[in-house]
């Protein structure tokens, strides 16, 4: 049986008369971990300041392990409600080692006890135990979150909220601790609420996604399910780079530029939404019958990945398609284009 960690039904939150969120329900499983995605201002963080203690709602509930800990009426102090907390910059006492951090949660336990804990945290963030005696000012990015990761660990919590503890990092070290964060939290079957508003990252990470727009979530499912089958266009241009084409359905066929699609939805017409890896530009030698070829105008390295624009047939607008980047065509290269998998019709 499935045991869910949180339960928030109809939360909402106003500050000064101006709603920032609105009829959020969300439900956590042990053990999993799930991504509010969403741009800057859109009630992300307050969701995440009102699930930790430091926000009390308007309306709704917030139940965590089974216990209600807020609603309009009543509230559980921070403190006590078993949730670990891990802001955007790790937010480490400058002042204090990074074993004085750690053990900061660890009150009233005997003070060899308390060091044997760290080390044990600190092995669990792939930390040496001499990190123990350093200051965070010692310490790079990725190590700084690792530490700020291990200090809301202290206290074993049922609940980690992780508000963009990565948007601080570069690149490359934001994927690879990113990455090794992910599994320290599986690997310690802590139940995690992260949010952020990149993309990539809540789909790489998730075994649930949560969409939100404007203080309310668009659509809330598996990370494969929401990218794929989005329920609106803005979930589907949000999550990454779609290709939008007027359509009419027919018994499950969507007929478009591309030719005719496979579809799950009713008759009549509406907006065919494709990503951009499903569309194939395959080269068209000069021998071939050129009706309904397409043409190369623009191309866009990305390294592993090339983008290219594509001029379709007839008067459809042009449509951008993903390919690998290792033997791209060149501009004004004749293709056609062939379309794999269904795609998803948006009313």
């Amino acid at each position: 049986m499935t045991t869910s960690i949180l339960q928030i039904k109809g939360l909402a939150k106003s500050f000064n008369g101006y709603s920032v969120l609105h009829g959020i329900d969300l439900d956590l499983n042990a053990g999993t971990t799930t991504a509010v995605v969403g741009a800057s201002g859109c009630g992300k963080t307050t969701l995440l300041r009102l699930i930790a203690g430091f926000e009390t709602p308007d309306a709704g509930t917030i139940c965590i392990d089974g216990r209600q800990v807020a609603s309009p009426e009543s509230a559980v102090a921070p403190h006590r409600r078993s949730v670990g907390y891990v802001a955007q910059d790790g937010a480490l006492f400058p002042h204090l080692t990074v074993g004085q951090n750690i053990a900061y949660g660890l009150r009233g336990i005997a003070r060899a006890e308390a060091r044997a804990r760290v080390n044990e945290l600190l092995e669990t963030v792939s930390l040496d135990a001499s990190y123990a005696a350093r200051r965070p000012h010692q310490l790079s990015g990725g190590q700084q979150q690792r530490v700020a990761l291990a200090r809301a660990l202290a206290r074993h919590p049922v609940l980690m909220l992780l508000d963009e503890p990565f948007s601080a990092l570069d690149t490359g070290l934001r994927a690879s601790t990113r990455k090794a964060v992910a599994g320290l939290l599986a690997d310690a079957g802590v139940t995690t609420l992260l949010v952020t508003h990149d993309q990539e990252e809540a789909l790489s990470i998730a075994d649930q996604v949560a969409v939100m727009r404007d203080g309310h979530f668009t659509q809330v499912g598996g990370p494969q399910q929401v990218y794929r089958h989005p329920t609106d266009r803005f979930t589907a241009e949000f999550l990454g780079d779609c290709i939008a084409l007027p359509c009419t359905v027919t018994s499950g066929v969507a007929d478009c530029a591309l030719g005719r699609i496979p579809v799950d939805a009713a008759d009549g017409p509406g907006t065919l939404m494709l990503r951009p890896e499903q569309l194939v530009a395959t080269v068209v030698s000069d021998t071939e019958h050129l009706d309904g070829v397409s043409t190369v105008i623009a191309t866009e390295f990305l390294g592993h990945d090339v983008l290219l624009t594509i001029a379709p047939a007839g008067d459809a607008a042009p449509l951008t398609v993903r390919q690998h980047s290792l033997s791209p065509p060149p501009i004004d290269t004749k293709v056609r284009i062939e379309v794999v998998g269904s795609g998803v019709v948006l009313t």
